[in-house]
């Protein structure tokens, strides 16, 4: 018998790894000879470093760089074992996370640092780019990283503008000639789960400017920016952003990766899954179980546990999701590929005992979906020594 394991981790408490582990030692309770395949999965937002390092191979590289506010910080990406691949976070650099609510001002708040981490990989030779843009604290466009990668965005004096949002209003001249010419031999993925525009009442800044700190009147200065950086991008470079489904992903940093980098925009469990090869994985395999930190109604919109179910059932497998929590509406999953939802919770329990416990909990109900499983299967199986 051979078991995929596939889970994306559980947000703030374990990694996938995490849980990959603990659901593999609760299999091997009920099967203790079973083959497993331990593929930690993510979506492009938090933990799609560490995920893809973890289930491919590499190492995590510390490096200094530009935070969103401009100041300096450590960040990290992801040299993958091909030795040409590299996965980075634009939260590591430029997110949210990093700004104390106090602090946070899209008008302000600079993608410069994420340009920085683009650069380290491109000098350590990365030929192919995964980046994961959730999270951000910046509404952009992706200016600030473009500067760093040596675009011109300068105005009317010939200067770069400044840093922010708010600068781009300053914007009178695109100068591209400049860029790192290494980007032109890069293919970069963009692994984005968003098709907001660029521009206008369902654009980067009205729909996600203001938990980044946006009051309404800063929303209509972000988004009167973005407006006039879309006009000069189609002026100098002749490229129509403003409404292409993804471009204000993170502030616009989709626009600015697609018009930039030539970035390519896919589902982001699409791309670790093609990533990590999931499909080899699957060949040959009687179960599959995925899983998340919640599932509810919105799982069933392309996450991570449904992008896995999905390619199982390219292989006819049956699939298992285990979950931190389940949500309202979490019966949605069941359209989509998945057969069946375990939480871990073994019963009454509060938030934070089942953070404290969650990797105990997720072998044990991993331990008891297996059993389950195992007494679903033909009587003169069900009693046999896998």
């Amino acid at each position: 018998m051979k078991v995929v394991i596939a889970p994306q981790g559980f947000k703030g408490n374990l990694t996938a790894l995490q849980v990959s582990k603990a659901i593999d030692e609760g299999i091997r309770r009920v099967v203790p000879s079973v083959v497993t395949s331990l593929v930690p999965m993510a979506d492009g937002g938090e933990g799609t470093t560490q995920a893809l390092v973890d289930a491919i191979g590499g190492d995590m590289i510390a490096v200094e760089v530009t935070g969103p506010m401009g100041e300096c910080i450590t960040a990290h990406w992801g040299f993958l074992s091909d030795g040409v691949s590299a996965v980075i976070e634009m939260a590591a650099a430029s997110g949210l996370g990093l700004v104390p609510p106090e602090k946070r001002n899209p008008l302000l708040a600079t993608t410069y640092g994420t340009g920085e981490l683009i650069r380290h990989a491109l000098e350590k030779g990365c030929r192919k780019i995964i980046i994961g843009i959730g999270g951000s604290a910046t509404n952009d466009g992706g200016a600030g990283m473009a500067q760093a990668l040596g675009a011109g965005l300068l105005d009317a004096r010939g200067t770069p503008i400044k840093f922010g949002g708010a600068a781009l209003a300053d914007l009178e001249h695109i100068d591209i000639t400049t860029i790192d010419p290494r980007l032109a031999d890069d293919d970069i993925l963009l692994a984005c789960d968003v098709d907001n525009p660029l521009c206008g009442p369902e654009g980067a800044s009205y729909v996600y400017g203001p938990q980044k700190g946006a009051t309404e009147e800063m929303v209509v200065q972000l988004d009167t920016a973005l407006a006039h950086y879309a006009d000069v991008i189609e002026r100098d470079l002749g490229i129509d952003i403003r409404d292409v489904p993804g471009a204000g992903a993170a502030g616009g940093l989709g626009a600015g990766l697609m018009v930039f980098l030539k970035a390519r925009l896919l589902p982001g469990v699409d791309v670790i899954i093609q990533a990590t090869g999931l499909a080899r994985h699957l060949k040959e395999a009687t179960l599959v179980f995925t899983g998340e930190g919640r599932i509810d109604s919105q799982t069933a919109s392309g996450k991570t546990p449904v992008g896995v179910a999905k390619k199982a059932k390219e292989f006819g497998l049956p699939v298992i999701a285990i979950a931190g929590e389940i949500g309202d509406g979490y019966q949605a999953v069941y359209e989509q590929g998945i057969d069946t939802v375990f939480s871990i919770a073994p019963g009454p329990i509060s938030f934070s005992q089942s953070t404290r416990m969650a990797e105990r909990l997720t072998t044990d109900v991993a331990e008891r979906a297996m059993r389950l499983f195992i007494c679903g299967l033909e009587p003169e199986r069900s009693h046999k020594k896998f």
